[in-house]
């Protein structure tokens, strides 16, 4: 292929097939017509040597050579189009653009309501999509672009990323009232070992407690596991589990459901939840302006 006659254009149109997998879509995103966009994509598999993508059923399903094409090609467009806006001021007020956020739903709960009141004054037009975080870091959906920010707690990372501190929190332990093995106003390590445990998973492979526990040779019955911290809380109203929850999130639902909370019979210290982005995004001044805006309302 000879590169110096490559149209670059051509590049916009694959990265956009290959995040919607969908002619229209892509077009749509591209404010082109369909018939532009199924032509750009004819001349690219002439040029690659490579259909890049086949219809399944109502999908279009990218071939190897498309998804290994996928990353290069969105970091290309990246950076080229940072460096184009480099010295650019960013006006939050005038901004239309949206924001791809992956976070656990305590993280929504605790943060994106006092983001969205400071948005509504400062930046209307900015929109925020929520992505449900997994067990992990999703590193893949960064360097893709399809994520622009995570929040949470992760331990060790790449250099390509970057972490920004936005919040402390230490935990709780919620039980429903009147539970059968809590009469006292303290908690015990025999009482809390007694106890019928609920894990909330979201964001990691293993929590603080267990992690505890198991530094001194215990361990806790966890009967009963979920991704989802508000799911927890009324689990636990309504049943004899206890679950170990961040105090935030625990204190604002001991005020909605008939919960009592305990501190730990063991001293953990707080956990610290972290922004996390592609590092060489550190020039987009949208996101670095958003990024300030979260740690505001930590």
């Amino acid at each position: 292929m000879n590169f110096t006659n490559f149209d670059l254009n051509l590049l916009r149109v694959l990265d956009a097939l290959l995040r919607e997998q969908n002619v229209s879509r892509a077009a749509e995103h591209l404010a082109l017509s369909q018939p532009a966009v199924s032509n750009a994509l004819g001349r690219l598999r002439e040029l690659l040597g490579d259909p890049l993508l086949v219809r399944v059923g109502r999908r279009m399903q990218p071939t190897p050579r498309a998804l290994a094409l996928e990353a290069p090609i969105r970091s290309a467009l990246r950076q080229l189009e940072q460096s184009l806006s480099a010295g650019e001021a960013f006006e939050p007020g005038e901004s239309r653009q949206r924001f791809r956020i992956a976070v656990t739903d305590y993280v929504e709960l605790v943060c994106m309501p006092r983001l969205l009141d400071r948005l509504s004054h400062k930046a209307p037009g900015i929109g925020i999509d929520i992505r449900h975080l997994s067990p992990s870091l999703p590193m893949e959906a960064l360097d893709k672009g399809e994520l622009d920010l995570v929040l949470g707690r992760f331990d060790e990372m790449p250099a390509r990323f970057a972490r920004r501190r936005w919040m402390s929190e230490t935990l709780k332990l919620a039980v429903r009232r009147e539970h059968p093995l809590l009469h006292q106003r303290s908690l015990d390590l025999e009482t809390f070992l007694r106890l019928r445990h609920l894990w909330v998973h979201g964001g990691q492979t293993r929590g603080m407690v267990d992690q505890w526990l198991g530094e001194q040779g215990l361990s806790r019955q966890i009967l009963y596991t979920t991704p989802n911290y508000l799911q927890a809380a009324h689990i636990v109203a309504g049943s004899e589990l206890a679950a170990v929850l961040p105090t935030a999130l625990a204190r604002h639902f001991a005020t909605l459901l008939p919960l009592e909370l305990f501190d730990l019979p063991f001293a953990l210290g707080p956990f610290h939840l972290e922004i996390v982005s592609l590092a060489q995004r550190q020039r987009d001044a949208a996101l670095q302006w958003l990024i300030e805006e979260i740690v505001a309302v930590g």
